[in-house]
């Protein structure tokens, strides 16, 4: 779902997507569980993997959860290919850098942990004692918990995730309406942003429980869809409307500087102000003036491509709505059908969003 999702989140979420309810592979590491085995298995057979494999057999054989259970009993790892479809080899002792540092204790797990780093693979370890599922993927680490627990956590965070939703569309309401009106501030900006950041960063947990869930997360999904659905297009218009360009800041910069700052620095609305890139003197009470990508993207069967237009030629919304139906003719793209849609669409929407601010 989120394209702001680092290569290591996405790493970890691709490999727990191979163990999820539902899956072969799922279903031979609960018979390795019911059975009160533990295992190591690597999640591919490339020559990276090869190379730290030391002993064991060539088996080449079609994946079943029953071959998977059966070949547990060894000591040894399961290497896999890397769908998961075929066991490459079995019993197999893997050898990986002794240089690279580890916080597990454990043989089994010290072991999937360096594996992991050094080849950047799924490596799943099975605890024999203690009956626990790890997944690593490079450096990110992830233990699989029960379905009912993931469950409770997924509604849990979704009824935040609606809170957060209701109070970002209210925000969202009075920022058009101050739009219309030509009085936003830098404190109005950073607000949205901070909501609409908040809205992407719990959707991006409840994906994680998704993808953990597998096929019991159905009706999650569809929530979370429902709730999350065209906030990260909201965030990203947002920014284009206020931010700053230069040659080395451009929009996937605001919106990817913005990810990545710290929750405590997203309570401070000057913290999430600077990723626009203004200039420092500025304080929160300073006036700011939208360019208009925010409102035209609400004007029904408008393109892309002609809002960019509209944009880069009047320079600002209060130049916009200030147009008359031959000024929105000159540009390129627009005639005079359009031009009349677009006047009435900026009109009822400015009609809208005061009334909303002001019932």
């Amino acid at each position: 779902m989120s394209s702001l999702r680092s290569t290591r989140s996405q790493s970890l979420y691709d490999a727990l997507r191979l163990v999820a309810p539902g899956t072969s592979l799922r279903e031979g590491i609960d018979r390795i569980l019911q059975s009160k085995m533990g295992a190591l298995i690597v999640v591919g057979d490339g020559p990276e993997v090869l190379n730290i494999c030391s002993g064991g057999f060539l088996l080449d054989a079609e994946y079943t959860p029953q071959r998977l259970s059966e070949l547990a009993k060894m000591d040894g790892a399961i290497i896999l290919a890397a769908d998961a479809s075929r066991v490459a080899r079995a019993n197999v002792h893997l050898v990986p850098d002794p240089d690279i540092p580890t916080s597990e204790t454990g043989t089994r797990h010290r072991t999937a942990e360096r594996v992991a780093r050094q080849i950047g693979v799924p490596v799943i370890a099975i605890s024999e004692e203690m009956s626990l599922v790890t997944i690593r993927h490079r450096g990110a680490k992830k233990m699989l918990e029960p379905i009912p627990s993931l469950l409770a956590r997924a509604d849990q965070a979704l009824q935040i995730l609606g809170r957060y939703k209701l109070r970002l569309d209210q925000v969202s309401n009075t920022l058009s309406a101050l739009e219309v009106e030509d009085l936003v501030t830098m404190r109005d900006v950073a607000e949205m942003m901070q909501r609409a950041e908040m809205v992407r960063r719990i959707a991006e947990e409840i994906e994680g429980y998704v993808v953990e869930l597998g096929t019991d997360g159905r009706l999650v999904q569809l929530q979370l869809e429902e709730y999350a659905g065209g906030g990260e297009d909201e965030l990203r218009l947002v920014c284009k409307d206020y931010f700053v360009a230069s040659t080395d800041w451009v929009l996937d910069t605001v919106t990817s500087r913005l990810a990545v700052i710290t929750d405590e620095d997203l309570l401070d609305l000057r913290s999430v102000a600077s990723v626009l890139h203004l200039d420092e003197a500025m304080d929160l009470d300073s006036p700011l003036a939208p360019r208009g990508n925010r409102l035209l993207a609400r004007v029904p069967r408008l393109p892309e491509p002609v809002a960019a237009a509209l944009v880069e030629h009047f320079g600002s919304l209060a130049k916009l709505m200030r147009a008359s139906i031959a000024d929105l003719v000159e540009v390129e793209g627009v005639g005079e059908h359009r031009a009349r849609a677009i006047k009435d669409g900026l009109s009822r929407l400015a009609e809208t969003s005061i009334l909303e601010r002001y019932a």
